[in-house]
């Protein structure tokens, strides 16, 4: 019997409370019937959700027991849907490993199991030579959310440090593990970023810590065997709208701190060797200028030490690479390597002790770039497909000639090579498995060009299964993000092959405000030029539509974060374009949330969007697009949005206030759903199963509204 989408007709729909609250900026007047979803205690929410205002719990489980009863018909489904995406998944499953001097170090699967496995074993070894230094299911049990941040064995291999989050706030503590003992040491360190990195003497590690706001200021100095009370401030960001974070060369030489905004970095070097040495900066921040470090040794004695930096300056807005001695690394004494090539955009550098491999991508697609530092010859890796994604995993050690790639498309699982840099040879490594099985061949993937209002054209990399109609019947999910130059890969993905067996065509929109073209896409989709985003969407949906992949009203579109501001957007821009929007912890609420500077994430924002406290201009233009403060009156198509409660980046009030919002304009008969999951935060569940569990909702949603939850697939 097919499921209908208006089942549960009569069910009565939660109604927020309309308490307007009022304010003046820029001379304009705001009112905000919703603002009182916004707990005012929110930092103590993050840490124990037990305290969150009992008002406010009651309005969020009313929409979730709604979504719930309205949904109920797609329960069978949703099972389904979950157990064909669990069957594509390997359950016992593990990383290739990367060897670091006596050992090589992975992570792990097992069976049933929600969380991973950290392992080793001697170089070289048997599997049935490895040894667990981590028990994720172990670790997690008991607890309704779990999950590993940064995890760093020392360098003399006896210690790992790893960092907890049981709440979803990315909230993480620190915690030291004796290797030889598998047990705890005493030294804990809450509320830290997540990441540890170590120096050179095994003894001593540094971490970012969290302020009140959650903002992560300062980077702190920690040796083992002493309470965190005793650790060392290292550095303190004054700036709230900068945020650190810590790194290391490849040659393990130097700790990097790296201060930066949307738009400007400023990097630090922690001697990891003397790790209580002062800090030296490397080049002072300037509006506007992006660079990150790498180290080379150079000769024998360490003459030619020097630094090799990736930098946006001298006008390369696709970045260019430079060298300058370690003694003296400002950029008067930059010399230039590889040249800045307009178009060709370099991603990432990583530098070993005969080579340098770099990432970049020119005509949306990415390659690989070797350098043989002794004499600078050059070659790429090749590829053949039509729209695929790559990416370097950089691995533990310096002196070697191998480098780890990763290579997938949309219709090929992912490949693991090793590649010998100096013979110019690549060994698979691993091949994705699918154990419910996965034929390439029976799936088309392509790259088209939807014409923009400006004239640009926006890729759009689009799969579907060999035999669906391309006459505008198929109905289509278009997914987009859109924001601080990511850009979204065209990967292969186990889960999408649930829509697109049962008829859907999938597509993935690179829209500007991602780095898909260049430097140049993101800086045309930000600030003054953040609708140009909005418009590529609606412009690759239309094109998608004209060109019989699907038709108008056929359309599910998704985003998640800054791409739920985009969703958000589009559905008050072009409503009758979509069957449907599916918004993931969806950056709504965008005016309110940029003129709250004591939220997480607002300071460090305003490269992005604009900062409407100072600026009339941002205000005023933040305010003509932002989604919750443009919802009309009008029929919007079927929206279905989802939260965490816990989630420092979104905060579970922008979809709440949304939703209500839209409920209460909204003309159409159409869907108006929301889920807030009351245990997780911007990353929804923790494990890998209930990952799933949610996709397979969403999924649902949009089988639904599309008339193909019934459709047979294979």
């Amino acid at each position: 019997m097919p499921i209908d989408a208006n089942a549960g007709r009569d069910l009565v729909p939660p109604a927020a409370e309309r308490k307007p609250v009022t304010a003046l900026r820029h001379g304009t007047t705001l009112e905000d019937p919703y603002a009182w979803l916004r707990a005012d205690n929110w930092q103590e929410v993050m840490r124990d959700p037990a305290k969150l205002d009992p008002a406010i719990r009651a309005y969020l489980e009313a929409e979730n027991a709604y979504t719930e009863a309205k949904l109920g018909g797609t329960r069978a489904l949703q099972d389904t849907l979950f157990a064909e995406m669990k069957a594509r998944l390997k359950e016992d499953d593990s990383t290739v490993p990367s060897p670091d001097g006596p050992f090589e170090y992975y992570s792990s699967y097992v069976k049933g199991g929600q969380y991973p496995e950290m392992r080793r074993r001697p170089r070289g070894a048997e599997a049935s030579a490895d040894t667990i230094v981590l028990d994720g299911n172990a670790e997690a049990k008991g607890k309704t959310y779990w999950h590993l941040g940064g995890s760093a064995h020392s360098p003399d291999h006896t210690l790992l440090a790893y960092a907890v989050d049981d709440k979803g706030s990315e909230l993480y503590t620190v915690r030291v593990r004796d290797l030889a003992s598998g047990r705890d040491l005493d030294d804990v360190i809450a509320d830290t970023r997540g990441s540890v990195v170590w120096a050179n003497d095994s003894r001593t590690f540094f971490y970012v810590r969290l302020d009140e706001n959650h903002r992560p200021l300062t980077v702190w100095r920690h040796v083992v065997g002493t309470p965190a009370s005793a650790d060392v401030l290292v550095y303190e960001e004054k700036d709230i709208g900068f945020y650190v974070a810590l790194g290391h060369t490849q040659s393990q030489r130097f700790i990097l701190i790296d201060a930066h905004d949307h738009q400007s970095s400023e990097v630090y070097l922690v001697d990891a060797d003397a790790p209580t040495a002062p800090i030296r900066q490397v080049a002072a921040r300037i509006h506007g200028h992006e660079y990150a470090v790498e180290h080379h040794p150079g000769g024998a004695g360490g003459a030619g030490d020097r630094l090799i930096i990736m930098t946006n300056s001298g006008g390369a807005e696709d970045f260019r690479i430079v060298e300058a001695p370690v003694a003296s690394p400002d950029m008067e004494c930059w010399r230039e390597l590889v040249p800045h090539k307009p178009g060709r955009l370099i991603l990432e550098t990583v530098v070993y002790k005969g080579h340098m491999a770099r990432l970049e991508r020119e005509d949306s697609l990415p390659r690989i770039v070797i350098t043989r530092l002794a004499d600078g010859a050059e070659h790429a890796i090749a590829f053949d497909e039509e729209a695929y994604s790559l990416g370097m995993a950089s691995g533990y050690e310096f002196d070697t000639t191998t480098l780890r790639f990763t290579y997938s498309s949309m219709t090929t699982p992912a490949e693991t090579y090793d590649y010998d840099m100096e013979a110019r040879t690549r060994r698979l490594r691993k091949r994705q498995e699918v154990p419910s099985g996965h034929t390439p061949s029976d799936y088309v993937t392509r790259r088209v060009f939807a014409p923009a209002p400006d004239g640009e054209t926006v890729p759009v990399s689009i799969l579907y299964k060999k035999g669906t109609p391309l006459d505008g019947t198929a109905p289509l999910f278009l997914y987009g993000y859109g924001a601080y130059g990511i850009s979204i890969p065209a990967s292969f993905s186990t889960t999408r092959f649930s829509l697109v067996d049962r008829g859907f065509v999938f597509a993935i929109a690179h829209i500007r405000g991602g780095k898909d073209k260049g430097y140049r896409w993101y800086t045309d989709g930000k600030l003054a030029k953040k609708t140009n985003t909005f418009t590529d969407f609606i412009a690759a949906g239309e094109h998608l539509a004209s060109t019989g992949f699907t038709r108008r009203g056929r359309i599910v579109a998704n985003g998640g974060s800054a791409g739920g501001m985009l969703m958000g957007a589009v559905a008050n821009m072009a409503p009758d374009l979509f069957l449907g929007i599916i918004a993931d912890v969806p950056f709504v609420d965008v005016l309110n949330t940029m003129l709250d500077k004591d939220l997480p994430l607002t300071p460090p924002e305003w490269p992005e969007w604009g900062n409407p406290i100072e600026s009339s201009e941002d205000f005023h233009r933040i305010r003509a697009y932002s989604p919750y403060d443009n919802v009309e009156r009008k029929p919007y198509p079927h929206i279905f949005a989802y939260g965490g409660l816990t989630d420092p980046r979104v905060t579970y009030w922008e979809p709440a206030k949304w939703i209500a919002r839209l409920r209460e304009m909204n003309t159409s008969d159409n869907l108006v759903l929301m889920k807030i999951n009351m245990e997780a935060g911007h990353g929804g569940a923790s494990g890998r199963f209930e990952a799933l569990k949610e996709l397979a909702l969403d999924y649902a949603f949009a089988l639904m509204i599309a008339g193909r939850a019934d459709a047979a697939t294979g």
